[in-house]
């Protein structure tokens, strides 16, 4: 399995001309399938991807982690290019999602505006777990037995001039079989990732993760960096991260970069940062 991402918040290797923005895209090859799991916020993934050579006409099936923009953004550019693929979310939330904040901060942070009207034959709404190729699984549903991120304070749904904290309901997560055990991709992770990765578990007892993929919503406020719960929050994931049986978490985007060095700390060389241009081999 080789996974390139393909835009993520910082770059690699500046030199390399890559675009980077606040947002998330991977592509994976699986036993022969061409997969593209997010799309960033804009077109620049795609841009990125002619760079580094992955072929977007190519790809077999794409799926969104969940209905906010940084994450399915990039679709109108992938169906410029790509006529075929199937992509798999979860159906629409009740409401719009929006960042509130401050009393003063409201931004619209869904998929752009009748994306999926427009694209209807292209989504497959996913309501239970599937397997659209072998040793390839949509995961609907996560059991969340640990708290979700405190960052998710500052995101709801809006509807009839109402707002309500957002459950989440609408996110799902990737797992692809390898040779050296399961891989999670986990988008945003705002069912919480030790939540994701024990659902993972309960759903396939007894195999190895060889690895987690994708950001773990551990930032607070975005503008300043802050840490979701304060540092002994953070310490308290990072602590039950190591204990899980998780060859390695490659993780970046919501993180956040306060967030990640104390995982670091914690994890040592079991962890490794996400950025544009980065691939893994495994």
């Amino acid at each position: 399995m080789k996974i390139t991402v393909l835009i993520e918040n910082h770059t690699a290797r500046p030199e390399d001309g890559l675009a980077a923005e606040h947002g998330l895209s991977l592509h994976i090859e699986h036993q022969g399938v061409s997969v593209l799991f997010d799309t960033g916020a804009s077109g620049d993934f795609a841009a990125n991807a002619e760079r580094l050579g992955v072929d977007l006409s190519a790809v077999d099936i794409a799926v969104v982690s969940h209905h906010h923009f940084d994450h399915g953004g990039g679709l109108p550019a992938f169906f410029a290019v790509n006529d075929h693929a199937p992509v798999y979310l979860r159906p629409p939330p009740d409401g719009s999602p929006v960042f509130h904040a401050l009393a003063v901060m409201n931004r619209d942070i869904g998929l752009p505006d009748g994306l999926v009207e427009t694209h209807a034959e292209r989504f497959v709404f996913v309501e239970e777990p599937l397997e659209p190729f072998s040793g390839l699984f949509v995961i609907d549903r996560v059991r969340k037995q640990h708290p979700v991120p405190g960052g998710n304070r500052y995101l709801y749904l809006e509807k009839d001039g109402r707002r309500e904290n957002d459950p989440f309901d609408h996110e799902l997560m990737l797992v692809a079989r390898s040779q050296e055990g399961l891989v999670v991709f986990t988008g945003c992770s705002h069912s919480g990732v030790l939540n994701m990765i024990e659902t993972v578990m309960e759903l396939f007892p007894g195999e190895r993760i060889a690895a987690v993929v994708g950001g773990f919503h551990l930032v607070g406020f975005p503008l300043f960096d802050t840490m979701s719960g304060g540092r002994a929050q953070v310490r308290k994931v990072g602590n039950a991260l190591s204990a899980l049986p998780v060859n390695h978490y490659w993780t970046g985007h919501c993180t956040g970069g306060k967030a990640y060095g104390v995982l670091q700390e914690i994890l040592g060389d079991r962890l490794s940062r996400l950025n544009t241009g980065t691939t893994i081999e495994l």
